[in-house]
């Protein structure tokens, strides 16, 4: 049988839990955001340098050397 204060215990144990869980849920919306910018500045790095095309962009041609490749 639980008593008042053992009752308050867990009440606040579960608030602090849950108060935690939303802090990690924000940090992970926050590195989500800073992965999606990280990949579109490297996708405008390469099609900058040349090593990636424009994704709606022509056919590449054949003869066509591609910068930092042998």
């Amino acid at each position: 049988m639980s008593t008042p204060t053992g009752e308050s215990h867990w009440e606040a144990e579960v608030r602090m839990l849950r108060k935690e869980i939303e802090e990690l849920r924000a940090e992970q919306r926050e590195m989500a955001n800073s992965i999606n910018q990280l990949v579109t500045t490297f996708r405008s790095l390469a099609t900058h340098l040349g090593i990636a095309a424009e994704p709606y962009g022509g056919k590449r041609k054949a003869d066509r050397d591609v910068p930092g490749f042998a």
